[in-house]
């Protein structure tokens, strides 16, 4: 047993002492709880952990629970904010809500906070029929929700549009010298709504952070939902991402993630299509360098007929960087008429880069068009010599490469502003301007 499972084993009963809530989610938890005693942290033993080594991360000794919070300012954040959007916003600082730099409503909607929800008894029904529903019962998910007690809550009642997105920012101001969150985000969209939502961990200062996320998403019947992940984190930083979709007919889910930062990121992303007439995008670009860590390991489930799945995940690794695309598309012996794509295009720019792709299809159908792919190589020299040769340094006209590269996945970005932040994080991570927009 590792030094951090003990802890947390050790932790759970004061953990729980603490919360005031009702014995739906204390028998959840405490079922949770035995499962991650049972399971522990997944090593690279597990097939679907094989490229991706916990061990480093898992090394710190990490404070558990933070119990003082540093007061932050709005100029102290506003960088990390999409702030030339208007949007509703749902702080974090150090795991606790921040009241005064967020802004939410209750009006016609909830978007709001999860503490709120699991202690309020006009939410119940909400709970039980949603929270803890669709995660995976591995380890590391049954770990969040054994310590599931904050993050945001979103209710998009039947027929709305909600005016604005919403931002989620999980800040750690480093007050504590390791710590380690487990923030939680359970999200219900409901029939013929339609929602925005963009979503960012972020370290404010040097020391370790290690986040394991977890996010339920309930897109009912003809629901729109479109979700940013913005993955640019410090070099001290870890994350843990888990995110789980049930998606119900004719519903169009959405998610981009933009993975740029951090020392190592894994992005576990599991879509059920339960209904027909539904539509699952999910795209993907990983741009990373010294000996950062990248690991997508992808999901989509295809239930009943006539749907379709489209993934689209490139990568662009230097330095000592690793970088790991496991996705998996499943189609039941239902799901006829299936239309699923999967690609994964990979650059290497420098000789200790390293790339572990594997796109899987598992077909049980036998009228359905899937197709699955993925390529790994260098940068084209002759497309950079004749860049070169009209006059483009070799620095520029390497950038303007790459942002060709990876120009498919970000004209997909519904945002302006979403997208126009992405270009600039992009373009400073490859040390040039560049003076338009792709």
């Amino acid at each position: 047993m590792t030094q951090l499972k003990e802890k947390l084993l050790s932790s759970f009963i004061a953990f729980e002492d603490q919360k005031d809530i009702d014995s739906y989610v204390h028998g959840i938890r405490t079922k949770a709880i035995k499962t991650f005693e049972k399971e522990g942290f997944p090593t690279k033993k597990l097939e679907n952990w094989k490229y991706t080594s916990l061990k480093k991360t898992l090394n710190y000794d990490y404070k558990l629970f933070p119990s003082e919070t540093k007061a932050l300012e709005f100029k102290d954040i506003k960088k990390y904010l999409i702030d030339d959007v208007e949007s509703y916003k749902i702080i974090f600082v150090d795991g606790k809500y921040s009241s005064h730099l967020s802004e939410t409503t209750h009006d016609g909607m909830d978007i709001c906070i999860l503490s709120s929800a699991l202690n309020q008894s006009k939410y119940d029904l909400l709970i039980e029929n949603y929270f803890d529903k669709i995660s995976k019962k591995d380890g590391i998910t049954s770990l969040n929700t054994a310590f599931s007690s904050e993050g945001s809550f979103i209710h998009i009642p039947k027929n709305v549009q909600v005016d604005k997105p919403i931002q989620v920012i999980y800040f750690s101001t480093g007050k504590n010298e390791s710590v380690f969150y487990q923030p939680r985000n359970l999200i219900i969209v409901g029939e013929n709504s339609q929602v925005e939502i963009i979503e960012r961990h972020q370290s404010l200062s040097e020391n370790s952070v290690l986040v394991n996320s977890v996010s339920e998403i309930y897109c009912n019947v003809r629901s729109v939902v479109k979700h940013y992940k913005v993955q640019n984190d410090k070099i001290n930083a870890s994350l843990i991402d888990n995110t789980f979709v049930s998606q119900e007919r004719n519903s169009d889910y959405s998610l981009h993630t933009f993975s740029l930062g951090g020392e190592l990121t894994r992005n576990n992303l599991s879509i059920a299509q339960n209904g027909e007439r539904i539509e699952s995008t999910i795209n993907g670009i990983t741009i990373i360098g010294e000996n950062q860590h990248v690991d997508h390991n992808t999901l989509i489930h295809h239930k009943k007929p006539n749907c379709n799945s489209y993934q689209d995940y490139k990568g662009i690794f230097g330095g000592n960087s690793v970088g790991v695309f496991n996705g998996q598309v499943m189609v039941e012996k239902e799901a006829q008429k299936t239309n699923a794509f999967q690609s994964n295009n990979n650059v290497l720019i420098s000789d200790k880069a390293t790339i572990n792709t594997k796109p899987q299809l598992e077909i049980f159908a036998d009228d359905v068009k899937c197709s699955h792919g993925c390529t790994v190589g260098q940068l084209d020299q002759n497309a950079l010599f004749y860049l070169r040769s009209r006059g483009i340094p070799e620095k520029e006209a390497t950038a303007l490469l790459m942002y060709g590269f990876a120009n498919k996945v970000l004209g997909s970005v519904g945002i302006p502003q979403v997208k126009n932040r992405i270009n600039d994080i992009i373009a400073k991570k490859l040390g040039v301007k560049i003076g338009f927009d792709i």
